[in-house]
């Protein structure tokens, strides 16, 4: 029997890690925090400067995520070196480099470790039902 809260539910296997998160509403991961959360994506969110937003910490630190689906980019191709090997530790299924965020080193190192990359904008993505 399909329930009309079936997308919700599909939606809740796919953890997802804002990585690049800010508590600035005018940015687009803060943004990306609040449409996940309203699409039923647990949110995870790590960010320059610790904060909240929507409810969610975001933090500073490199923390253990289990189980992550998704790992959706908000950070410009230079700060993303320092999170190369957190990321791939990680092990996400995906990787989704947001506009400006875009990086073939990056994304060459995971798809040598079975990650999908994928250049897209998340909000997109959520607001035509292809998260």
């Amino acid at each position: 029997m399909l329930s009309s809260d079936a997308p919700l539910q599909e939606n809740f296997m796919k953890p997802t890690l804002v990585l690049g998160a800010s508590v600035n509403p005018a940015r687009y991961s803060n943004m990306a925090i609040q449409r996940l959360l309203e699409n039923g994506i647990e949110v995870s969110a790590i960010g320059r400067k610790s904060g909240v937003a929507f409810g969610i910490p975001i933090l500073s630190d490199k923390i253990e995520i289990a189980n992550l689906n998704t790992i959706t980019l908000y950070l410009n191709a230079n700060n993303q070196k320092e999170y190369y090997d957190y990321i791939l530790k990680l092990k996400p299924s995906r990787i989704i480099f947001n506009p400006g965020t875009e990086n073939i080193e990056l994304k060459q190192l995971a798809e040598a470790q079975q990650i999908e990359c994928i250049e897209a904008c998340t909000l997109v993505m959520l607001s035509t039902n292809q998260y």
